[in-house]
């Protein structure tokens, strides 16, 4: 029965990303960030969908960690659950994705009106110098950026190394990070049609400064709380 769900909510996921995509495309002359009602609206109708559908709900605590001022969120990327969330866990934003996205009829023409930073993974220092000059243009017209630092989805109880990219953009910006844990890997897992029932957590972090800092250093901050807190999400 869970499996029906599951497919019966994948298909309206896809069904109703196309609708907004086609929606953002015609009301292409709504300037950015004011069209960030799009995907804000698109992620809440999916969230509703998931839990009527799966019984999958999500609870978010921390949010008093989250300043005034444009920031960089750098956050655990273990499901494409997140990938809907972070629309509206966080203020009109830029997101870091990889190019191939854009490529994407219609979906990836209406992601190119919500100006993300795209960039191709294998080009190493091109890519870090790109999110760095794109962030700080975002940041300073008063956009978030998000990053998963991991770069690529990661199975549950699994960490890959860091991406220096966001903890560079923040220490170059003088901006703070805001880290981001949850175990939505743990019911939306990496491979697999299956949404489990229950509650994904996500707990913000506190902001850590970044300004004039190391990148590295930030970078091993905000490992270890984002790593640590997922741990401490499963015990």
């Amino acid at each position: 029965m869970q499996l029906i769900r599951s497919i019966t909510f994948t298909a309206l996921f896809f069904l109703i990303t196309a609708l907004y995509a086609v929606a953002v495309l015609l009301c292409c002359w709504i300037p950015y960030p004011r069209n960030f009602f799009f995907p804000q609206t698109w992620a809440r109708l999916l969230l509703w969908l998931l839990k009527a559908i799966c019984g999958l709900d999500y609870r978010v605590t921390g949010t008093e960690h989250l300043p005034s001022g444009t920031h960089v969120a750098m956050c655990k990327h273990s499901s494409s659950w997140e990938t809907i969330a972070q629309a509206i866990i966080f203020p009109p934003q830029a997101w870091v994705l990889k190019q191939e996205l854009m490529w994407i009829p219609i979906v990836g023409w209406a992601i190119h009106f919500m100006r993300p930073i795209a960039i191709d993974r294998g080009t190493g220092t091109a890519a870090v110098n790109r999110v760095v000059a794109r962030g700080r243009a975002r940041l300073a017209n008063g956009v978030w950026v998000v990053i998963f630092p991991e770069g690529t989805r990661v199975p549950e109880g699994e960490a890959k190394k860091y991406g220096v990219s966001g903890a560079l953009l923040a220490s170059r910006a003088g901006c703070k990070v805001i880290p981001v844990a949850h175990n939505a890997g743990k019911f939306w897992p990496r491979r697999g049609w299956v949404k489990k029932p229950g509650t994904i957590q996500v707990v913000i972090g506190p902001a850590i400064d970044a300004e004039g800092r190391d990148a590295r250093a930030i970078n091993e901050d905000v490992r270890a709380w984002i790593e640590g807190t997922v741990k401490s999400l499963d015990v």
